[in-house]
């Protein structure tokens, strides 16, 4: 069995809360980038569809 100091164990529970920090920190920019996404997607469909209208217009078909 392995004894800890407390240097020993101040030293890992400042190491746990600097990795908290930092997945806190990642979570944050997680939520911004999620919350871009939908505006992102609407933007694509539209150029989209914009381009495909320019490529291929639509024809009337005659029968």
């Amino acid at each position: 069995m392995m004894k800890y100091t407390k240097a020993d164990l101040e030293k890992i529970v400042f190491t746990q809360l600097e990795n908290l920090n930092a997945m806190n920190d990642l979570l944050s920019i997680m939520k911004v980038q999620n919350e871009l996404i939908p505006n992102a997607n609407k933007k694509l469909r539209d150029e989209i569809s914009e381009f495909k209208q320019k490529q291929y217009p639509t024809r009337k078909r005659s029968r």
